[in-house]
């Protein structure tokens, strides 16, 4: 490989096939034939169906929870969880996540408040919370990013202090633990998804886990139409169930965690050792876990050291094949859906939100692709003000 041989500069791209930032582990074709068989067979097809009831079964005892309600997404599952709860008025919210995380909360008739997160880990702290609380506020609604944790047990106890009600967006927190022990007592409910993008992939769909019996009750009358387990009041119906196909493909994935995350662990590694040699880009350090499902490859690209920004990275990469993501790229205040509300002070958002880049890493990811994506930010860093000038 060689400077001259960069596609933004006249050569072929590195990667004939483009490599994403999702993970896509998919079951072998027999396991996955031999589920979808049974399925027919049973003629059962949704509706809390068999496979749907052994996944939530499953899902709990790995979760360490008395209750799991999977759902056709998470977006759903944030929505009806904030149904459950019985919110009004205000929530807190960080701006540093997927714009879904927001909008369930507006198209729940809710107000989100957008707070800062910390510059070191990306997340949430007690001290964003409260620089960002006004009256009004009745809960917290969290989020967990790239396979680190926010300070769970520091955010549970400043919204006991202030009487909120806490519940998290673990979209990409599947079985991450603090302190070797789930975090689920450090909420009221949790929202997973299980998007290709993420560990457990059930082609879609996510699911809903609590400790608290009413809520549970709750969710399963919310899910749809007809409700499921014992009756109780609910204010709203849907219909977000998952399917007995989601259910089949989602136990497959999750027979096959394990060996998916020490997959991507060895990635990570490879990563730490040849990002280390470039000046100007990081690896982000997993933070608040004591054990991770490494979900995501984060960097940060400091423009005035490396040579050139994080947007013009991105796009040499991508003229490799090299498919990195710029999460979150707009910022949620900064999109259409919010703007009309009043502009939030949210330093450390901003300036992340001009140097986060996530690379690569997954089911069509090997450790040898990975030495030649750190090649190609190296050398792409060493042109910094040619390739400046023919993308820009």
């Amino acid at each position: 490989m060689s400077l001259e041989n960069l596609n933004c500069l006249g050569g072929p791209p590195e990667f004939q096939n483009p490599l994403p930032v999702g993970q896509l582990y998919m079951p072998s074709w027999e396991r996955y034939e031999n589920s979808m068989r049974d399925i027919f067979c049973n003629q059962k097809y949704t509706n809390d169906g068999p496979l749907l009831q052994h996944f939530e079964k499953k899902l709990a005892a790995f979760l360490d929870v008395k209750h799991v309600i999977c759902v056709t997404n998470a977006t759903f599952g944030l929505m009806i969880a904030a149904e459950a709860l019985e919110l009004s008025g205000k929530v807190l919210v960080p701006s540093f996540t997927f714009i879904a995380t927001a909008l369930s909360l507006s198209r729940c008739g809710l107000e989100p408040v957008f707070c800062d997160i910390s510059e070191l880990t990306h997340h949430i702290t007690p001290e964003t919370l409260q620089k960002a609380y006004i009256p009004g506020v009745t809960a917290v609604l969290g989020v967990h990013l790239w396979g680190s944790l926010a300070d769970v047990h520091g955010i549970n106890q400043w919204t006991k202090r202030n009487n909120l009600k806490l519940f998290w967006d673990s979209a990409q927190a599947f079985g991450c633990k603090s302190n070797d022990h789930r975090k689920s007592e450090y909420s009221d409910v949790e929202v997973f998804s299980f998007h290709a993008t993420k560990i457990i992939n059930s082609s879609e769909g996510g699911c809903i886990s609590t400790n608290d019996s009413s809520i549970a009750k709750k969710l399963r009358n919310i899910r749809s139409s007809y409700g499921s387990g014992e009756p109780t009041l609910v204010t709203k119906k849907s219909n977000t169930q998952m399917s007995e196909f989601q259910a089949a493909l989602g136990i497959l994935s999750l027979e096959d965690y394990s060996k998916n995350i020490n997959h991507n662990a060895s990635i990570r590694s490879v990563y730490s050792e040849h990002l280390s040699t470039i000046n100007g880009v990081s690896l982000v350090p997993l933070y608040g876990i004591s054990e991770s499902n490494q979900q995501s490859i984060v960097i940060t690209v400091d423009e005035t050291v490396f040579g050139l920004s994080r947007d013009t990275l991105y796009r040499a990469l991508h003229k490799e094949n090299v498919i990195a993501r710029r999460y979150f790229y707009p910022a949620t205040h900064n999109t259409p859906e919010f703007t009309q509300m009043p502009n939030p002070n949210l330093p450390n958002t901003e300036m992340l939100l001009k140097q986060t880049l996530l690379l690569p890493i997954g089911s069509r990811v090997s450790t040898g692709d990975v030495k030649k994506i750190c090649a190609l930010i190296k050398l792409i860093g060493a042109k910094g003000d040619e390739i400046t000038k023919v993308l820009n």
